[in-house]
């Protein structure tokens, strides 16, 4: 039995980050989403410090620090730019 449990959680841990992490952004057609370029810039408007932009499933990820200094991993809609999940720093 100690052994299934052992085995049980490191094959826990081996799963990626991101499986965990993911947001459940809806789907729209390429052609409405907000070119990456623009929504970069309208992020850092908004105050956001960008260290990395990427495209994650259906949403814009972005992993950074807010306007108030805090780190934040922040799922963002890919047409509205609404937020979909945010983890910042307590």
């Amino acid at each position: 039995m100690k052994h299934l449990t052992a085995t049980l959680v490191l094959g826990l841990a081996a799963l990626p980050l991101t499986a965990l992490a993911s947001a459940n952004c809806p789907a729209h057609p390429k052609s409405e989403w907000v070119k990456e370029g623009d929504a970069r810039a309208k992020l850092e408007e908004q105050g956001y410090k960008i260290r990395k932009f990427k495209v994650e499933g259906q949403c814009y990820e972005i992993y950074g620090w807010n306007k108030d200094g805090k780190k934040v991993e922040i799922y963002f809609d890919t047409k509205t730019l609404d937020i979909v999940k945010a983890e910042i720093e307590k």
